[in-house]
């Protein structure tokens, strides 16, 4: 069997190399080829060429660089075409992937695709489905309610679980050795302050953050910031917070991040998945993001949903509160916190909030990256769709 994968960022090599383990496991001998990023070349992807070309093309960065992004889809397209594999598998990244697989269906109409991660139509732009379904024959989806969505526009559709369930949590005991090595006591609380992972929200929402974590310590002045983050952010996050008058202390290794997840006892973070990284670890949180006002005008027009947070989406609650666009104030933020250090029952809520949204991710059963390879077999073996003309 030979497999052609795609992945354009470090959250989607993450997926492929976990669905190339699971496929290794399940039919020995399989062939990748493609483009990923480290973790894929690890389980054996000789990549086409460096998978951070795709990273850095955002939406800022695409009109710049489109002649060499058209050059990419087209070498890549051309590459999947003389391979000629059982299935072109795109993981995420659907401005980059999606056209390779438009441009290689239309040169090889017969080449089998599969897409891992499915647009968020059930959020906004519903009509991508739609779209993809034109090139995509078969999603591999991170959400339990994603199916019927693709299923509507003609695709097929697996539920895999969403990688959260899968990754490495530190122990209690390595929690209490965090702590202890930054010298905070058991019984002082530990705010977990997660301003984003990109550049621009790192700057957009850091003063807002500084203020709102001042006026909580005001409240409650025994209160201990840490700041785990990324490599790409790290240095930017180091220099904005060695200003404040409380200068948090800033975590980037994944050893360090995995422990401070694990001791944080309340947190205060962008939206975005690590909502999900905090449920998994039991971290009542506070979700607070600013947007330009343009951006925040488009969201608010093309939003089918009253939430962003996917701990509130998945369990069908709302018990996370939210300050986002012009409600991303110091103050409300502020006291949303101290409400989550003074109401047990609003602890209580989110807690059996992110139980259930573990539950639904697929937590205690097979590995996502195990069904998802179960899931790529099985369509391989099933008849092949046909597509719209």
């Amino acid at each position: 069997m030979r497999l052609f994968l795609i992945a354009g960022e470090a959250s989607g090599d993450a997926l492929g190399a976990a669905l190339m383990a699971g496929l290794k496991a399940l039919r020995p001998g399989v062939e990748f080829h493609g483009i990923g990023g480290p973790l894929m070349a690890a389980e054996g992807l000789g990549s086409l060429f460096p998978m951070e070309e795709l990273s850095v093309m955002g939406l800022v960065e695409v009109l710049p660089r489109f002649r060499q992004l058209r050059r990419r889809i087209a070498e890549t397209a051309d590459e999947a075409v003389r391979l000629a594999p059982d299935a072109l598998v795109t993981i995420d990244s659907p401005d980059f992937s999606l056209r390779v697989a438009r441009a290689a269906r239309a040169s090889a109409p017969g080449l089998r695709t599969i897409h891992y991660v499915a647009p968020t139509v059930w959020a906004w732009r519903p009509g991508r489905a739609a779209r993809m379904a034109e090139v995509v024959d078969h999603v591999l989806a991170l959400f339990p309610f994603e199916p019927p969505y693709m299923e509507a526009a003609g695709m097929t559709c697996d539920f895999v679980g969403h990688p959260v369930v899968a990754q490495p949590r530190a122990t209690a005991a390595e929690a209490a050795a965090f702590r202890a090595r930054l010298g905070i006591g058991a019984e002082e609380p530990l705010l977990l302050c997660l301003p984003g992972s990109r550049r621009g929200e790192v700057t957009r929402l850091a003063p807002r953050f500084e203020q709102a974590i001042a006026e909580f310590r005001d409240r409650a002045p025994e209160v201990r910031v840490v700041v785990p983050t990324v490599r790409g952010v790290a240095d930017l996050v180091r220099s904005i917070t060695g200003r404040w008058p409380v200068v948090p202390e800033v975590v980037e290794t994944g050893e360090d991040r995995r422990a401070a997840f694990a001791a944080g006892d309340l947190a205060l973070a962008a939206s975005g998945t690590v909502s999900l990284e905090l449920a998994a670890n039991r971290v009542p949180m506070v979700i607070a993001h600013d947007f330009n006002r343009l951006t925040w005008w488009m969201l608010r027009r093309a939003a089918l949903i009253d939430t962003v947070t996917l701990v509130n989406i998945v369990s069908e609650t709302r018990v996370v509160p939210e300050f986002l666009g012009p409600a991303c104030r110091p103050g409300p933020i502020a006291a949303s916190l101290v409400r989550l250090i003074d109401d047990k029952a609003a602890r209580t809520a989110q807690f059996d909030a992110m139980a259930l949204t573990m539950e639904r991710l697929g937590a205690g059963g097979e590995a996502p990256g195990v069904r998802a390879a179960r899931s790529v077999l099985a369509r391989l073996a099933a008849p092949r769709r046909r597509h719209p003309s």
